[in-house]
C-alpha cells in the first residue's frame, strides 16, 4: 500500500517537473511589464511571473530535503514564497525579480520545516541557531577526525 502511494507521488512530482520545464523564461523587460501590471491587480500577470520562476523554487527545495519533509512539501512551501515575492515586487528598484524571490522562497521553506518536521515546535530563529550548531559540529569532526567538545563548537 505505501509504496503505491510513493510511486504516485513520485509520478506526480515527476510530471509537474516535466510540465515547469517547458514554461519559457522572462526577459527582465517582461518581469518589469509584468510586475507592473501585478500592482494593477492583474491575475494574469501573477500566474505568468510565478510560473515562469517555478524551476527556481526546485532547485531551492532540493536544498532542503531530507530535513523532516517530502520535496514535494517543500516545493509546494517554496511556490506559496514565490507568490508572495511576485506581489511585492518592486521593480524600480533595478534588481531581477529571482534575487528579490528566492528570500521569500527561502524563508517559506524554513518556516514550514520549523512548523511542520519536529516533534516539538520551536521558534525560527531556534532552528536556525541549531542548524548552524549541527554545521560546525560537522566541520571540527572532519577537521579534528574526532567528535568536538562543546568548548571547541562554541568557538
Amino acid at each position: 500500500m505505501a509504496r503505491g502511494s510513493v510511486s504516485r507521488a513520485s509520478q506526480s512530482l515527476d510530471k509537474y517537473l516535466q510540465e515547469i520545464g517547458e514554461v519559457p523564461l522572462l526577459t527582465p523587460e517582461e518581469e518589469i511589464e509584468l510586475a507592473q501590471r501585478i500592482k494593477q491587480s492583474d491575475q494574469e500577470a501573477l500566474e505568468k511571473l510565478t510560473k515562469a520562476n517555478l524551476r527556481f523554487v526546485v532547485s531551492v527545495a532540493k536544498q532542503y530535503q531530507n530535513q523532516g519533509l517530502s520535496l514535494g512539501d517543500l516545493i509546494n512551501e517554496g511556490n506559496l514564497g514565490l507568490i508572495k515575492a511576485a506581489k511585492r515586487f518592486d521593480e524600480t528598484r533595478g534588481f531581477k525579480f529571482i534575487s528579490y524571490a528566492v528570500w521569500w522562497i527561502r524563508q517559506s521553506i524554513l518556516q514550514a520545516l520549523a512548523e511542520q518536521s519536529r516533534v516539538v515546535r520551536l521558534p525560527l530563529n531556534r532552528v536556525g541557531a541549531l542548524n548552524k550548531i549541527g554545521k560546525a559540529y560537522s566541520a571540527l569532526e572532519q577537521e579534528f577526525e574526532r567528535e568536538p567538545s562543546a568548548s571547541e563548537i562554541a568557538e
